[in-house]
């Protein structure tokens, strides 16, 4: 048996389990090496992240890292010894860093973020002593040099901390701006501007510490869902009832769920009925009933009536720990606009860097110029130099609008995604279970000849009975209903897009659509022609019931539309969604039927699977891009192949969870229209803030030219861009449905 496994801890616990299944496990790892997953406390630039993947990459024992800047977490794959070493250079780069424990996904109780981020302390400290120092020098109450003891202290007391991860990024070769912010001050110190150094490192350790702040802010506006969930529940055993912690519950112990509490496991309702605010998973916003059989998830609420529950998950795997890994996974996705940015950043820090060595050296060396006034014009290119707004603009949008749809029912899996649904102009929807309930309903029996309807519903039944098609669930329970016999069957055959067979009593019957029976089967449908027109044109769904030689009955299903569905389609419009398309494997009068009733989209009917993701590239062809709505199992094709695949009713299924590049975590279509605004409005946020760095960037490199800024006025520039380019970003978390 092969385990993956992200803390040693768990092997203990799975040696337990297999005993008591009654066998005995010896344990070795193959390859040596274990998953660790580390918290990142303080890591406030992306272009940091990079630079924190390299060092701790670099060490002796690591095999593999992954830093996720999104979700502030660090994934290494080491021999097993090197947790101190990781911790040790993750602080050296600054920051600290908290093993997260393999066995729940669960958050901690933490200290308030001041207390806990290292930068606020020295930042206070040399912010103190820098403002001291300034006043008593404005009103003339201590000497220059004095003054000067006062921005010396501060350049240390806020600068140490600095300095010491500059020199040793430097050690792993890599230049970050604390390195540059280093030699910015000491630079300034080192031709008299003292109050300008101490400028510097209060300036840069402020914005720091409020980067770090609203970053953090953002960051736990995902990891605050966990606390949704509590952290205790009423389990019942047999005849006795405990409080257990949740990571004690096992599958299938009976949950208690008292009116008014929150429900602590993902389970099966066995006893009770009540209402259910789902909220925290779908973001419905009207609790939805629930009786013995459906499904509740972990982190809902119970509003009035007693139920018990039989678990069906752990707590690592319920599904809103589900929706936070995927989450935090899709944040790690780097959006193509972030990918450019991350090019450009790699070339053009550099090429900055060089400038400023030539601002310092070729004016004084070629030109006669006064020394300290170029170096000190050289010293702000350094601080302008850093990338840090333009490099933070992508990803504080992207891990913004994704925290935000997953808190209103939208799962988006990345950042490309994201990206790629705000450009879609077209939209393909399946119909049943999209457009439609997805639930038919059987409306109309026609039976031929000697036949009648109980007897022809008794064999149609009986061939469906081992269909897992709606249609064919319809019939049976139709059957059910009125009490008919269903006659044993046997040598059943599905034919997908088609129909069904099997043999009673001796006879094959099958049962599909007209096509089939006429097409492939060679059977004449000429007697029940006027019948099948009625019926469509009603915008019904007809099966033939027959043999292999006549047509015996006919059966008439509908499926009711979604009561959201033209009012979302006549939305969509009104965002600038020029085609809409439904494609069906219905006939053509059901189809335009239910087009009619919906209004403003086109209809592409009686397509069969494969035909259904023809049309989806065709589509794509004609359009460029397109998306592409269904349930996530049975248009799987389609929706891989669409630019943008997005599954509908993903909550406590796995496949659409899992496959979809957006899944709407409810069965509302209504969160569509969201999800298509908020992925426009984060990519014009990205467009703002790019061109909004790079304009500070440009304005600040003419007016060092001109010689008309001052170092400190570089170093506010560059913390300002980055605060006001993460305050942007950080709307995006605000957008509603």
């Amino acid at each position: 048996m092969k385990v993956e496994y992200q803390d040693e801890g768990v092997i203990d616990v799975i040696k337990k389990q297999v005993s008591q299944l009654g066998y005995s496990v010896d344990y070795h790892n193959d390859d040596h090496t274990v998953k660790t997953i580390f918290r990142i406390d303080g890591m406030d630039c992306a272009d940091c992240a990079q630079k924190l993947q390299k060092r701790v990459g670099a060490l002796p024992a690591v095999k593999d890292v992954s830093v996720n800047y999104g979700a502030a977490k660090m994934t290494v794959v080491h021999d097993g010894s090197a947790i101190t070493d990781i911790s040790e250079a993750v602080r050296k780069s600054g920051y600290s860093a908290t093993v997260e424990s393999g066995t729940s996904s669960r958050s901690v109780e933490e200290a308030s973020f001041w207390s806990r981020n290292q930068k606020a302390v020295p930042t206070l400290i040399s912010g103190t002593l820098f403002i001291l120092g300034w006043l008593l020098s404005f009103f003339e109450l201590i000497p220059e040099s004095t003054s000067n003891v006062f921005y010396a202290a501060a350049m240390i007391s806020g600068g140490y901390r600095i300095a010491k991860t500059g020199l040793y990024g430097l050690k792993s070769r890599t230049i970050g701006m604390d390195l540059l912010m280093t030699i910015a001050a000491l630079g300034a110190a080192l031709i008299g501007e003292w109050e300008e150094g101490a400028a510097v490192v209060f300036l840069f350790s402020l914005g720091e510490t409020l980067e770090a702040y609203t970053m953090d802010r953002t960051r736990r506006s995902i990891r605050g869902l966990m606390d949704l969930s509590p952290k205790e529940a009423l389990i019942r055993r047999g005849s006795h009832e405990m409080m257990l912690h949740v990571d004690q519950i096992e599958i299938n112990d009976i949950m208690i769920v008292k009116p008014g509490s929150k429900i602590a496991m993902d389970g099966v309702v066995v006893k009770g009925a009540s209402a259910v605010n789902q909220a925290p998973i779908t973001g419905e916003s009207i609790p939805v009933e629930k009786q013995t059989g459906d499904d509740v998830f972990a982190g809902t609420i119970n509003e009035h009536g007693s139920l018990e529950v039989r678990v069906t998950r752990r707590s690592q795997d319920n599904t809103l720990s589900r929706i936070i890994h995927l989450v935090e996974e899709a944040q790690a996705q780097k959006a193509p606009s972030q990918r450019f940015v991350d090019v450009f950043a790699k070339y053009y820090t550099p090429i900055v860097l060089v400038v400023a060595l030539g601002i310092a050296i070729i004016p004084t060396v070629f030109l006669n110029q006064p020394f300290d006034v170029w170096f000190y014009r050289a010293l702000m290119m350094l601080v302008v130099s850093c990338p840090c707004a333009l490099v933070i603009s992508t990803p504080v949008s992207i891990v913004s609008a994704i925290g935000n749809a997953a808190r209103n029912g939208v799962l988006i899996k990345g950042g490309t995604h994201l990206e790629r649904l705000g450009a879609v102009n077209v939209i393909a929807f399946d119909k049943t279970g999209t457009l439609t309930r997805g639930i038919p309903k059987l409306n109309q029996i026609v039976a031929f000849g000697q036949y009648k309807d109980d007897d022809v519903l008794s064999v149609a039944a009986a061939v469906e009975k081992q269909s897992e098609h709606p249609v064919a669930k319809a019939i049976v329970k139709h059957a059910q209903e009125r009490n008919i016999e269903i006659l044993e069957s046997s040598h059943f055959t599905s034919f997908p897009g088609k129909g069904a067979k099997a043999t009673i009593q001796g006879t094959t019957y099958y049962i599909g659509n007209p096509r089939w029976f006429i097409h492939e089967l060679n059977v004449s449908l000429e007697t029940a022609k006027t019948t099948i027109q009625n019926m469509e044109q009603q915008g019904q769904t007809v099966m033939i019931l027959g043999t292999d030689v006549e047509a015996i009955a006919v059966f008439a299903v509908s499926d009711e539309i979604r009561p959201e569905s033209r009012k979302t389609l006549q939305v969509l419009k009104q965002e600038g969604i020029e085609r809409m398309v439904m494609l069906t494997g219905d006939n053509r009068g059901t189809a335009q039927a239910v087009a009619a009733e919906l209004g403003e989209i086109d209809v592409q009917s009686e397509l069969l699977p494969q035909a259904k993701l023809t049309a989806v590239r065709e589509l794509m062809e004609r359009h460029g891009s397109l998306a592409m709505v269904g349930d996530g199992v049975n248009d799987a094709p389609a929706l891989a192949t669409a630019t943008v695949g997005i599954a509908m009713g993903a909550a406590g299924t796995d496949t659409a969870l899992e496959t979809a590049d957006i899944a709407l975590m409810s069965d509302d279509l209504s969160k569509l229209p969201f999800a298509i605004r908020l992925s426009r409005q984060a990519l014009n946020i990205i467009k703002q803030n790019i061109a909004f760095s790079l304009l500070v960037k440009a304005i600040f490199l003419i007016l060092i030219f001109t010689g008309s800024s001052t170092l400190w006025m570089a170093v506010l520039a560059d913390t300002g861009s980055s605060l006001i380019v993460i305050a942007n970003g950080m709307r995006l978390l605000k957008s509603k449905p």
